[in-house]
């Protein structure tokens, strides 16, 4: 792998608002997908997995598959155009990258992410940061907070409840050798977690006080889709404890409150380890 000795980040508002490259500790984090797409996604109706990290909003799973957002180009707000800007129904989403107050981080680089939703008050949704990451085998997912963990085996309608690193006889804290499965997880309540490849670690963290903050995974080992199967990993910072905003309980999803804005942040940062 090369070295890369800025911290950047590129997107590609005309793909859904899709971060491209992530480049922190001198190495690319994000993976570029599986070969299936080469042009933009913008107007298709089905999901296409292009690799990156794409914005999923209002929900991760059931309809939309993987939100509303991956399938518009994204604008520049006109007053700050800072501020990338997509609509969804009646929900506005704003984003902007190392804006505002630097993070008290000590790490070697850092990407910070504000964000800002305008919708009517009492708006319920799922919001996720879906990030496939380019790691090598053997990588270890390990969460800072809660260990609660909810499995979703794919295909699965629902969700089974077990606790980290072990789930439903599943260690999903190592991203192993291709094994022909695919399934995901939600960490519950869990608002950071440290990705650690090699001789360096990325570190995933999201602020948001009053609202569920927890972590999705992805961890797919050769198992999906089922007529050409790849590899890929998923580590989301999520707003929400399920994917399916449908299937959302009581406290499940993220709410509008009455002022009718709701901001977060997300930093994603990297160190040697």
């Amino acid at each position: 792998m090369s070295l890369l000795l800025e911290n950047e980040v590129a997107i590609d508002l005309d793909d859904g608002g899709r971060w491209t490259s992530l480049v922190l500790g001198g190495r690319e984090w994000l993976w570029p997908g599986p070969g299936l797409l080469t042009t933009s996604r913008e107007g298709m109706s089905s999901y296409v997995d292009v690799g990156g990290l794409d914005e999923c909003f209002p929900t991760v799973r059931g309809v939309p598959d993987h939100g509303g957002l991956w399938n518009q180009p994204w604008g520049s707000l006109e007053e700050d155009e800072d501020w990338d800007v997509i609509q969804y129904d009646e929900a506005v989403l704003l984003r902007r990258f190392n804006g505002g107050a630097t993070p008290d981080i000590d790490e070697t680089g850092a990407i910070w992410v504000d964000y800002r939703l305008i919708a009517p008050p009492g708006y319920r949704f799922i919001w996720a940061a879906h990030a496939l990451l380019d790691c090598a085998v053997g990588t270890t997912i390990n969460p800072r907070g809660s260990t609660e963990c909810r499995l979703y085996a794919d295909g699965a309608p629902s969700w089974i409840g077990g606790a980290w690193p072990v789930a439903d006889g599943v260690d999903l804290s190592v991203y192993g050798p291709t094994d022909g499965t695919a399934m995901g997880a939600v960490l519950v309540d869990c608002p950071a977690v440290e990705v650690v490849d090699g001789d360096v670690a990325l570190t995933l963290s999201l602020s948001c006080p009053g609202q569920p903050v927890s972590t999705a995974l992805w961890r797919n080992l050769g198992g999906f889709p089922a007529d050409a199967p790849y590899r890929s990993l998923g580590v989301e910072p999520m707003l929400g404890r399920v994917f399916d905003l449908a299937e959302a309980g009581a406290g499940d999803a993220a709410v509008v409150p009455e002022s009718g804005e709701l901001t977060w942040r997300l930093v994603v940062s990297a160190r040697s380890v």
